[in-house]
């Protein structure tokens, strides 16, 4: 057990690792970040910063040793930098777990061995397997590269059927720089949810309940908690998660994300972390996705989490927002129970996650209209004279 007062490492400097830290402060702890950009999100909320390539052993090595545990919120760092910190320190997740759900093919093949059912999908080496692939799958269906893609990068959809298939199977091998891929079939959903669960060393599985999720062009844009799904399919949600943190043996914070059809359920991703869709739980919840990956990691009892609310609903904020100048903060926060969390990052980019805003409320539409009117207001003038 790792009580208050000790260090936690986190590898990764982004806004996962940044909320990490802000309820490790709180919690009494130590943070350091091991990360290659200078003051990134988490950075800015550490103690201390190693700042160096991913790849870089000898730093890896250095960070270990100044820390008493090691935690991380980006999944594709190095195996041979995870297997050096690992002989110094304690590693939640394990690396692996990692290498299990950081690579699509292994992910797969890993929840159908599980019983866990997945959309149809077939490995992709070279231009030949994926027309192979397109033939036995058809379309609509997307490519994916198996490493080192997320929020849309290192895809292609394929559409319809319609246009010469073999022309748009270069199209897309070559768009994906030509490398190792995973064609998955569509499959027919009424809408998408992720359970996001902790999981402590002694196995002890604490999952919060089902949120509903929207994406924009890929990314996540909008969260509601509770989602609408029947009680059999949020059954079945938890059961599929429970197994998979059982066989991964994962300590920490997860996510597992699914394709929804009436008590249908099918799994599509997980992150072995916390989550995008999770961030409500730090205004929604009596412990936050992020104190419950510290207890977890650091060996800590961990809560039942409960919903302080009835409802919340959470909107992410992208760089888009910055196109015309600084949004109307001001305008936001005026909403009923409007809380707004920026991630620290120092240039707004179209399509970057720079923050995000969650609405409590009695309903999830209450809630979802709140949230979205905040939104809203970002981009309109605002009472201190922007605009």
């Amino acid at each position: 057990m790792i009580l208050p007062g000790r260090t936690v490492g986190v590898i990764g400097g982004g806004q996962l690792g940044r909320m990490l830290g802000i309820a490790a402060r709180q919690m009494g702890y130590g943070f350091a970040v091991f990360d290659p950009e200078k003051d990134g999100p988490a950075a800015q909320v550490a103690d201390w910063q190693v700042n160096a390539p991913y790849s870089d052993l000898e730093a890896a090595q250095k960070f270990a040793a100044g820390v008493d545990v090691i935690t991380f919120e980006f999944e594709n760092v190095q195996a041979e930098t995870l297997a050096a910190v690992e002989k110094l320190k304690p590693v939640h997740p394990s690396p692996k777990v990692l290498a299990t759900t950081r690579h699509r093919l292994r992910e797969k093949d890993f929840l159908n061995s599980i019983g866990v059912k997945t959309a149809p999908y077939r490995a992709v080496r070279d231009l030949d397997s994926l027309r192979a692939a397109l033939r036995e799958l058809g379309t609509p269906s997307i490519l994916k590269t198996v490493e080192f893609g997320y929020d849309g990068k290192g895809q292609f959809k394929f559409a319809a059927a319609g246009e010469n298939i073999d022309d748009q199977a270069e199209e897309a091998w070559n768009a994906i720089g030509r490398q190792a891929a995973i064609l998955e079939g569509f499959v027919t959903f009424d809408k998408e949810v992720s359970v996001v669960a902790a999981r402590g060393q002694n196995g002890a599985y604490h999952p919060f309940a089902v949120f509903e999720n929207e994406h924009r062009e890929q990314i996540l844009d909008l969260t509601t908690w509770p989602a609408d799904v029947s009680a059999i399919a949020a059954r079945r949600a938890f059961d599929m998660a429970a197994a998979i943190g059982r066989e991964l043996n994962i300590v920490g914070v997860y996510c597992v994300e699914y394709f929804v059809h009436g008590n249908t359920v099918i799994a599509n991703e997980i992150a072995p972390r916390p989550h995008n869709s999770g961030h409500l739980t730090i205004d929604a919840a009596d412990v936050s996705q992020f104190e419950q990956q510290l207890r977890a990691v650091c060996g800590l009892p961990l809560h039942t989490p409960v919903r302080t609310c009835g409802a919340a609903a959470m909107a992410q904020l992208l760089g888009d927002l910055w196109q015309d100048g600084e949004p109307a903060w001001d305008k936001a926060i005026t909403g009923p129970n409007v809380h707004l969390h920026l991630y620290g990052k120092k240039d707004a980019k179209a399509k970057r996650k720079m923050g995000h805003l969650t609405a409590t409320a009695d309903t999830v539409a209450e809630a979802r209209r709140n949230v979205e009117n905040a939104r809203k207001a970002l981009s309109g003038p605002s009472p201190s004279g922007r605009g």
